[in-house]
């Protein structure tokens, strides 16, 4: 799945064109290399997002086959690193 596409689906961003533009400006990384929105994501990756205060990391533990899922699965896909 795209790294923009995935970050909309696990409910990290509200809408995809927000993530898009997140990954086109540079604060989104897969595996610390700065990431294009159509990069494609595999588990096991760890996805870095640059916010202007603090970086947060996340492990990717599956892909959702849905275009949507519920906030409360999200930490079936997700885990936040620290």
């Amino acid at each position: 799945m795209r790294i923009d596409k995935f970050l909309n689906s696990v409910n990290i961003t509200k809408r995809r064109s927000i993530s898009e533009d997140m990954c086109k400006s540079g604060v989104v990384s897969i595996n610390d290399t700065v990431v294009k929105p159509a990069k494609m994501t595999k588990v096991g990756d760890i996805i870095s997002v640059k916010y202007l205060d603090k970086i947060v990391r996340y492990e990717v533990l599956q892909i959702p086959q849905t275009k949507t899922i519920p906030k409360s699965a999200q930490s079936e896909y997700v885990k936040i690193l620290n």
